[in-house]
This record gives C-alpha cells, sequence and structure tokens, in this order.
C-alpha cells in the first residue's frame, strides 16, 4: 500500500506465512529468486472436499509461483475457497503456473489439514484480533519473552457478544495462526447423565490438549456447563462447573494451554470462573461498523461474479446491524 512504501514491509496472506512459517509481526529475508516455467505440476486437496476438474484449477491457478511441499488457495465460484498441497513439480524447485502447464490432482490419503483459516478471513475486527493475539499468540509463540519479564502470560480468554459476530472465526484464527494444536468442545455435549462421566470427559480433554501443547482449548457455550452455582439446581452442573475451576486453575500446572471461552450471555457464568488465572482476560466482539461490515462483504465475494451494478460498498452502508453471520447469510 502507498502509505507503506520505504518502511521495510512486507504484506503477506496466510497461505503466503504458513508456507514460509512466518508470523504477523516477524523479521524477514527477501531473495529474488528465479521461477521457471512448470511443464507438470501434481495437486493434493486439503482436507475431505471434492476433488475439482484439474483444468478448471489450473484456469484458477495461472500465474501462480508453486514449490512443492507448499498450500495454494483456489478460489471457486460463491467465496469457497479450496486449499492444495503441491506435492510434485516439473522441473524441481520454484516454477511459474502457465496456459501450457499440465495439471494432475491426486486424492489425498485423508490426512491433509483442512483449509486454514487466517486473520485476513476475519473482518471488522482488527482492534479485537489485536488484543487476542497480544494475550495467545505471543505467549506461545514467544515464551521466552515472559520468562525474561518474570510475569505469567494469560491462561485464558473470554470471548462474548452477540451470535454470529465472529468469537468462533478468531478462535480458529488464532490456532492456525500460531500453529497450535486446536481442541474445540461444546459445552451441551460435556453433560452426561451418568455419575462422573461429565467430570472424566473434561479431564481428558484437558489431559490430550496438555500432551500436544502448545494448544488451544476453545470451549464454545460455556454458559451451559459452567452457570452461577448458587441458581443451579442439579447437581451435575455443579459438579461440571467445580471439575472446570479445578482444570483451570488446579495444583497441577496446565503448561502451554490455553483455554477461550465463547459465551452470547456471559452474566449468567459463575464468578468463580472470571477471576484472574482462570479467564485473566473479556473481550467484547461487537457488531461491525461501515468499514467492519465492508471489509466481511469483500471477504465473502472474493470468488462471486458479481454484476456491474452491485456495489458492496452500496451494500455495506444499508446494512446496520448485521453481524458477519448475517452478511454471509445475505452474498449466499
Amino acid at each position: 500500500f502507498m502509505e507503506d512504501r520505504g518502511k521495510g514491509l512486507v504484506h503477506m496472506d496466510g497461505i503466503l506465512r504458513g508456507n514460509t512459517g512466518m508470523g504477523v509481526g516477524d523479521r524477514v529475508t527477501v531473495a529474488a529468486s528465479a521461477a521457471r516455467p512448470a511443464m507438470r505440476v501434481v495437486l493434493v486437496p486439503a482436507g475431505a472436499g471434492p476433488v475439482r476438474e484439474a483444468d478448471y484449477v489450473a484456469h484458477l491457478i495461472e500465474g501462480l509461483p508453486l514449490l512443492a511441499g507448499n498450500r495454494v488457495r483456489a478460489t471457486l465460484v460463491g467465496s469457497r475457497a479450496q486449499d492444495f498441497l503441491v506435492k510434485a513439480t516439473e522441473p524441481t524447485g520454484p516454477v511459474l503456473v502457465q496456459s501450457s502447464t499440465v495439471i494432475r490432482i491426486e486424492r489425498g490419503e485423508g490426512n491433509a489439514s483442512p483449509s486454514r483459516v487466517a486473520y485476513e478471513d476475519v473482518g471488522g475486527l482488527h482492534r479485537e484480533i489485536q488484543r487476542i493475539r497480544e494475550m495467545i499468540e505471543f505467549p506461545l509463540r514467544y515464551p521466552e519473552v515472559f520468562e525474561r519479564l518474570g510475569i505469567e502470560p494469560p491462561r485464558g480468554v473470554l470471548l462474548h457478544g452477540l451470535p454470529g459476530t465472529g468469537k468462533t472465526l478468531i478462535a480458529r484464527a488464532i490456532a492456525n495462526e500460531t500453529e497450535a494444536s486446536f481442541f474445540s468442545i461444546n459445552g451441551p455435549e460435556i453433560v452426561n447423565k451418568f455419575y462422573g462421566e461429565s467430570e472424566a470427559r473434561l479431564r481428558d480433554i484437558f489431559e490430550q490438549a496438555k500432551k500436544k501443547a502448545p494448544s488451544i482449548l476453545f470451549i464454545d457455550e460455556i454458559d451451559a456447563i459452567a452457570p452461577k452455582r448458587e441458581k443451579v439446581v442439579g447437581d451435575v452442573e455443579k459438579r461440571i462447573v467445580a471439575q472446570l475451576l479445578a482444570l483451570m486453575d488446579g495444583l497441577e500446572d496446565r503448561g502451554r494451554l490455553v483455554v477461550i471461552g465463547a459465551t452470547n450471555i456471559p452474566d449468567v457464568l459463575d464468578p468463580a470462573l472470571r477471576r484472574p488465572g482462570r479467564f485473566d482476560r473479556e473481550i467484547a466482539i461487537g457488531v461491525p461498523n461501515q468499514q467492519g461490515r465492508l471489509e466481511i462483504l469483500d471477504i465473502h465475494t472474493r470468488g462471486m461474479p458479481l454484476a456491474q451494478d452491485v456495489s458492496v460498498a452500496q451494500v455495506s452502508e444499508i446494512t446496520h446491524g448485521f453481524v458477519g453471520a448475517d452478511l454471509e447469510a445475505l452474498c449466499r
């Protein structure tokens, strides 16, 4: 961008950051590299999506430089994106896809990771993402900084806001950008009618996350499993709350495990969960303003062939009060 010229900055999207192993704000060295015309490229779809026609994919990635082992994204019609892993190229080394390049798509073994959510896939939440990065990404990527400062990094973050504002999306983006293991549980799926089953399930998930550290444990609809104990009639909910409190701030060290909770109604949560050491920080995810709505619409219309009379800017002006999920439905 014009305002960033001469500052020694490099703009990278999520795909390029993943391929180079870099994070936002890292220091990079840039060198020129000669890419030869690609004669043949073998791609493997990432995730379990349908295998597209090779000719169609070839048209979408024409002009892109590729390297074996890298990931490449083809933006399909309707803003959907399909990620591919570059299995092999001919010749080897950096190559440039041309109209004469033969593209071959092989079926994956089922272990290829699905499409990644990057920061640029989250629109209208710059301030919130910056705060969450300071609290979660930095401790996971640079734990030595916190050791040097002699402070404990935040162990838990509570995201609250209206449904559809992007709480789950932010958690997935953070997990991908930090290359941390991501564990997700919905509040209601923990609850079991048999005595002790619910607590055992919670302990298992925390144990798995601890083994695969650094990791992020995302608890969606946390209000379903951790309501105020004085207002709960059932015994199961009280035991689950007590177990969650012990796991989040017990005698055992959690290691590099960060817990992110998401709820639409934070006031019903047990107060013991909202104290420092458990959920250290609380971040409100608000309704986007006009600029935020424009960013979200741009993200969802990336691959859409729009008619001449469609003005995304005008749509962003007349959709006051719409959240991310509403705007996605509108685009669909």
